[in-house]
Protein backbone atom coordinates (compact mmCIF):
# COMPACT_ATOMS: atom_id res chain seq x y z
CA UNK A 1 0.00 0.00 0.00
CA UNK A 2 1.88 3.38 1.29
CA UNK A 3 3.80 2.50 4.16
CA UNK A 4 1.76 4.22 7.03
CA UNK A 5 0.32 0.99 8.26
CA UNK A 6 2.32 0.09 11.35
CA UNK A 7 2.38 -0.84 14.87
CA UNK A 8 4.23 1.66 17.56
CA UNK A 9 6.51 -1.30 18.40
CA UNK A 10 8.15 0.34 21.92
CA UNK A 11 4.55 -0.49 23.76
CA UNK A 12 4.11 -3.87 21.97
CA UNK A 13 5.05 -6.92 24.67
CA UNK A 14 8.55 -8.75 23.33
CA UNK A 15 6.25 -11.97 22.61
CA UNK A 16 3.77 -9.48 20.05
CA UNK A 17 6.46 -7.84 18.56
CA UNK A 18 8.66 -11.23 17.87
CA UNK A 19 5.00 -12.61 16.26
CA UNK A 20 4.40 -9.33 14.60
CA UNK A 21 8.18 -9.64 13.19
CA UNK A 22 7.80 -13.23 12.55
CA UNK A 23 4.63 -12.48 10.09
CA UNK A 24 6.57 -9.83 8.45
CA UNK A 25 8.92 -12.83 7.81
CA UNK A 26 6.71 -15.20 7.04
CA UNK A 27 4.73 -12.83 4.26
CA UNK A 28 8.28 -12.26 2.68
CA UNK A 29 8.78 -15.94 2.16
CA UNK A 30 5.09 -16.36 1.02
CA UNK A 31 5.65 -13.71 -1.40
CA UNK A 32 8.91 -15.20 -2.50
CA UNK A 33 8.27 -18.61 -2.78
CA UNK A 34 4.70 -18.15 -4.79
CA UNK A 35 5.66 -15.03 -6.55
CA UNK A 36 9.44 -14.79 -7.13
CA UNK A 37 12.52 -12.64 -5.35
CA UNK A 38 11.61 -9.49 -7.20
CA UNK A 39 8.14 -9.24 -5.51
CA UNK A 40 9.86 -9.61 -2.08
CA UNK A 41 11.44 -5.70 -2.83
CA UNK A 42 7.61 -4.63 -2.37
CA UNK A 43 7.24 -6.16 0.87
CA UNK A 44 5.70 -3.56 3.88
CA UNK A 45 4.26 -3.49 6.94
CA UNK A 46 0.65 -2.66 5.59
CA UNK A 47 0.39 -5.69 3.98
CA UNK A 48 1.33 -7.54 7.50
CA UNK A 49 -2.38 -6.09 9.01
CA UNK A 50 -3.84 -7.78 5.73
CA UNK A 51 -2.63 -11.39 6.59
CA UNK A 52 -3.12 -10.68 10.68
CA UNK A 53 -6.69 -9.73 9.61
CA UNK A 54 -7.31 -12.83 7.38
CA UNK A 55 -5.68 -15.34 10.21
CA UNK A 56 -8.79 -17.17 11.27
CA UNK A 57 -8.40 -18.29 15.14
CA UNK A 58 -6.40 -20.81 15.88
CA UNK A 59 -3.72 -20.51 13.37
CA UNK A 60 -1.46 -18.39 15.49
CA UNK A 61 2.68 -17.65 15.49
CA UNK A 62 4.17 -20.85 15.57
CA UNK A 63 7.26 -20.20 13.86
CA UNK A 64 10.73 -21.84 12.56
CA UNK A 65 14.11 -20.09 11.98
CA UNK A 66 14.72 -19.26 8.69
CA UNK A 67 17.44 -18.00 6.46
CA UNK A 68 17.03 -15.48 3.46
CA UNK A 69 18.86 -12.62 1.69
CA UNK A 70 18.74 -10.31 4.08
CA UNK A 71 19.60 -12.51 6.88
CA UNK A 72 21.73 -15.38 4.91
CA UNK A 73 23.75 -16.53 7.74
CA UNK A 74 21.61 -16.41 11.02
CA UNK A 75 17.65 -16.09 10.05
CA UNK A 76 15.16 -14.64 11.66
CA UNK A 77 11.87 -16.46 13.14
CA UNK A 78 9.46 -16.74 10.30
CA UNK A 79 5.76 -17.47 10.80
CA UNK A 80 4.97 -20.85 8.68
CA UNK A 81 2.68 -21.42 5.81
CA UNK A 82 -0.56 -20.45 6.14
CA UNK A 83 -3.20 -19.93 3.66
CA UNK A 84 -3.94 -16.39 5.03
CA UNK A 85 -0.64 -15.59 4.40
CA UNK A 86 -0.51 -16.91 0.62
CA UNK A 87 -3.47 -14.49 0.39
CA UNK A 88 -2.48 -11.81 1.52
CA UNK A 89 0.84 -12.06 -0.56
CA UNK A 90 -1.54 -12.20 -3.62
CA UNK A 91 -3.18 -9.14 -2.88
CA UNK A 92 -0.24 -7.20 -1.82
CA UNK A 93 1.14 -8.04 -5.97
CA UNK A 94 -2.06 -6.84 -7.17
CA UNK A 95 -2.12 -3.98 -5.30
CA UNK A 96 1.55 -2.85 -5.78
CA UNK A 97 0.57 -3.68 -9.57
CA UNK A 98 -1.64 -0.60 -9.52
CA UNK A 99 -0.36 1.50 -7.73
CA UNK A 100 3.15 1.37 -10.24
CA UNK A 101 0.20 1.39 -13.11
CA UNK A 102 -1.66 4.92 -11.44
CA UNK A 103 2.10 6.05 -11.20
CA UNK A 104 2.85 5.51 -14.37
CA UNK A 105 -0.31 6.98 -14.88
CA UNK A 106 0.57 10.37 -13.16
CA UNK A 107 3.60 10.25 -12.05
CA UNK A 108 6.37 12.66 -12.45
CA UNK A 109 8.91 11.51 -15.19
CA UNK A 110 10.92 10.22 -12.78
CA UNK A 111 8.80 8.46 -10.92
CA UNK A 112 7.39 7.24 -14.54
CA UNK A 113 10.03 6.03 -15.31
CA UNK A 114 10.94 4.02 -12.27
CA UNK A 115 7.28 2.64 -12.27
CA UNK A 116 7.64 1.18 -15.90
CA UNK A 117 11.32 -0.48 -14.63
CA UNK A 118 9.44 -2.10 -11.57
CA UNK A 119 6.61 -3.13 -13.75
CA UNK A 120 8.44 -4.94 -16.05
CA UNK A 121 10.12 -6.76 -13.16
CA UNK A 122 6.70 -7.40 -11.23
CA UNK A 123 4.55 -8.71 -14.34
CA UNK A 124 4.99 -12.04 -14.05
CA UNK A 125 4.38 -12.25 -10.11
CA UNK A 126 1.33 -9.88 -11.34
CA UNK A 127 -0.39 -12.13 -13.92
CA UNK A 128 -0.11 -15.19 -11.36
CA UNK A 129 -1.42 -13.35 -8.70
CA UNK A 130 -4.51 -12.19 -10.72
CA UNK A 131 -5.39 -15.61 -11.28
CA UNK A 132 -4.85 -15.96 -7.63
CA UNK A 133 -7.56 -13.93 -7.29
CA UNK A 134 -9.48 -12.80 -9.94
CA UNK A 135 -12.28 -10.74 -8.48
CA UNK A 136 -9.48 -8.54 -6.45
CA UNK A 137 -7.87 -8.06 -8.94
CA UNK A 138 -11.37 -6.62 -11.40
CA UNK A 139 -12.52 -4.95 -8.22
CA UNK A 140 -9.14 -3.19 -7.86
CA UNK A 141 -8.63 -2.06 -11.26
CA UNK A 142 -12.93 -0.73 -11.30
CA UNK A 143 -12.16 1.52 -8.53
CA UNK A 144 -9.18 2.83 -9.80
CA UNK A 145 -10.54 4.05 -13.14
CA UNK A 146 -13.49 5.76 -11.46
CA UNK A 147 -10.85 7.01 -9.08
CA UNK A 148 -8.79 8.76 -11.83
CA UNK A 149 -11.52 9.87 -13.67
CA UNK A 150 -12.56 11.94 -10.01
CA UNK A 151 -8.96 13.16 -10.12
CA UNK A 152 -8.63 14.10 -13.38
CA UNK A 153 -11.41 16.33 -13.08
CA UNK A 154 -9.78 17.45 -10.32
CA UNK A 155 -12.47 16.74 -7.36
CA UNK A 156 -12.65 19.18 -4.81
CA UNK A 157 -14.89 16.73 -2.72
CA UNK A 158 -12.43 14.11 -0.21
CA UNK A 159 -15.00 12.14 0.29
CA UNK A 160 -15.74 10.86 -3.31
CA UNK A 161 -11.90 10.15 -3.81
CA UNK A 162 -11.41 8.95 -0.18
CA UNK A 163 -14.76 6.51 -1.32
CA UNK A 164 -12.86 5.05 -4.29
CA UNK A 165 -9.94 3.80 -2.34
CA UNK A 166 -11.59 2.66 0.70
CA UNK A 167 -13.97 0.80 -1.71
CA UNK A 168 -10.89 -0.41 -3.24
CA UNK A 169 -9.34 -2.16 0.04
CA UNK A 170 -12.37 -3.53 1.37
CA UNK A 171 -12.84 -5.94 -1.49
CA UNK A 172 -9.41 -7.57 0.06
CA UNK A 173 -11.79 -8.80 2.51
CA UNK A 174 -12.82 -12.55 1.21
CA UNK A 175 -16.16 -13.59 2.16
CA UNK A 176 -16.79 -16.38 4.23
CA UNK A 177 -20.18 -17.02 5.22
CA UNK A 178 -20.15 -15.46 8.17
CA UNK A 179 -22.20 -12.02 7.59
CA UNK A 180 -21.05 -10.56 10.94
CA UNK A 181 -17.36 -11.32 10.21
CA UNK A 182 -17.69 -10.72 6.37
CA UNK A 183 -19.37 -7.32 7.27
CA UNK A 184 -17.07 -6.70 10.25
CA UNK A 185 -13.66 -7.25 8.38
CA UNK A 186 -14.95 -5.51 5.32
CA UNK A 187 -15.76 -2.11 7.24
CA UNK A 188 -12.58 -2.47 9.01
CA UNK A 189 -10.56 -2.52 5.63
CA UNK A 190 -13.05 0.39 4.10
CA UNK A 191 -12.53 2.59 7.39
CA UNK A 192 -8.68 2.14 7.20
CA UNK A 193 -8.49 2.99 3.71
CA UNK A 194 -10.19 5.90 3.80
CA UNK A 195 -7.46 6.77 6.77
CA UNK A 196 -4.62 5.61 3.91
CA UNK A 197 -5.75 7.99 1.00
CA UNK A 198 -6.27 11.15 3.17
CA UNK A 199 -2.82 10.88 5.27
CA UNK A 200 -1.33 10.21 2.02
CA UNK A 201 -2.79 13.19 0.76
CA UNK A 202 -1.12 15.11 3.63
CA UNK A 203 1.94 13.64 3.34
CA UNK A 204 2.04 14.78 -0.61
CA UNK A 205 0.74 18.18 -0.26
CA UNK A 206 4.08 19.95 -0.67
CA UNK A 207 4.94 18.29 -2.86
CA UNK A 208 2.16 17.97 -4.99
CA UNK A 209 1.65 21.41 -5.13
CA UNK A 210 4.62 22.75 -5.88
CA UNK A 211 4.71 19.95 -9.34
CA UNK A 212 0.93 21.41 -10.29
CA UNK A 213 -0.13 17.43 -9.56
CA UNK A 214 -3.70 16.59 -8.11
CA UNK A 215 -4.21 16.74 -4.20
CA UNK A 216 -7.84 16.06 -2.91
CA UNK A 217 -6.49 18.18 0.23
CA UNK A 218 -5.53 20.96 -2.00
CA UNK A 219 -8.63 21.65 -4.33
CA UNK A 220 -10.58 20.92 -0.42
CA UNK A 221 -8.35 23.54 1.27
CA UNK A 222 -6.87 26.40 -1.05
CA UNK A 223 -5.95 27.81 2.34
CA UNK A 224 -4.28 24.95 4.53
CA UNK A 225 -3.95 26.79 7.90
CA UNK A 226 -4.50 25.63 11.62
CA UNK A 227 -8.32 25.14 11.18
CA UNK A 228 -8.41 22.76 8.07
CA UNK A 229 -5.95 20.63 9.10
CA UNK A 230 -8.09 20.11 12.54
CA UNK A 231 -11.23 19.86 9.99
CA UNK A 232 -9.73 17.07 8.47
CA UNK A 233 -7.70 15.41 11.50
CA UNK A 234 -11.38 14.87 12.72
CA UNK A 235 -12.68 12.83 10.05
CA UNK A 236 -9.83 10.64 9.86
CA UNK A 237 -10.34 10.09 13.60
CA UNK A 238 -13.45 9.30 12.77
CA UNK A 239 -12.58 6.41 10.69
CA UNK A 240 -9.77 5.47 12.86
CA UNK A 241 -12.78 5.11 15.24
CA UNK A 242 -15.14 2.83 13.36
CA UNK A 243 -12.40 1.06 12.29
CA UNK A 244 -11.82 0.01 15.44
CA UNK A 245 -15.22 -0.59 16.10
CA UNK A 246 -15.79 -3.01 13.39
CA UNK A 247 -12.50 -5.05 14.62
CA UNK A 248 -14.07 -5.20 17.97
CA UNK A 249 -16.68 -7.04 16.16
CA UNK A 250 -14.36 -9.87 14.76
CA UNK A 251 -13.21 -13.11 16.66
CA UNK A 252 -10.18 -12.78 18.67
CA UNK A 253 -6.95 -14.13 17.10
CA UNK A 254 -3.29 -14.60 18.64
CA UNK A 255 -2.83 -11.60 16.46
CA UNK A 256 -5.28 -9.59 17.97
CA UNK A 257 -3.27 -7.72 20.24
CA UNK A 258 -1.03 -6.70 17.66
CA UNK A 259 -4.02 -5.78 15.49
CA UNK A 260 -5.11 -3.13 18.66
CA UNK A 261 -1.52 -1.82 19.20
CA UNK A 262 -1.52 -0.43 15.19
CA UNK A 263 -5.27 0.53 15.13
CA UNK A 264 -5.19 2.19 18.73
CA UNK A 265 -1.46 2.99 18.85
CA UNK A 266 0.65 2.67 15.51
CA UNK A 267 -1.74 4.45 13.26
CA UNK A 268 -2.74 7.61 15.49
CA UNK A 269 1.01 7.76 16.04
CA UNK A 270 2.00 8.20 12.14
CA UNK A 271 -0.90 10.64 11.50
CA UNK A 272 0.79 12.81 13.98
CA UNK A 273 4.26 12.50 12.80
CA UNK A 274 2.48 13.26 9.45
CA UNK A 275 0.59 16.50 10.30
CA UNK A 276 3.81 17.37 12.32
CA UNK A 277 6.17 17.06 9.06
CA UNK A 278 7.73 14.74 10.72
CA UNK A 279 7.04 11.25 9.05
CA UNK A 280 9.49 11.23 6.39
CA UNK A 281 12.42 11.72 8.65
CA UNK A 282 11.13 8.81 11.11
CA UNK A 283 10.55 6.21 7.70
CA UNK A 284 14.77 7.26 7.06
CA UNK A 285 15.60 6.52 10.65
CA UNK A 286 13.70 3.54 11.21
CA UNK A 287 13.70 2.04 7.35
CA UNK A 288 17.14 -0.10 8.74
CA UNK A 289 14.38 -2.06 11.15
CA UNK A 290 12.54 -3.13 8.34
CA UNK A 291 15.23 -5.42 7.27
Amino acid sequence: MFGYVRARQDTLTPECLAGYESAYCGLCHSLGRRRGLFSRMFLSYDFVLLAMLLAPAGEGKPAECRRCPVHPVKGKPTCLERDWLDLAADESVVLTWWKLQDTIADGGFFARLGARFLSLGLRAAYRKARAACPGFDARVAEDLVELRALEGRRCPSIDQTADCFARLLSAAAPMTGDAVRDRALEQLLYHLGRWIYLVDAVDDLAEDQKAGRYNPVACRFPEWGQEEQSYLRRTMDHSLALAGAAFQLLERTEWSPVVENILYSGLPGVEELVFSGQWRDYQKRHRRNDR
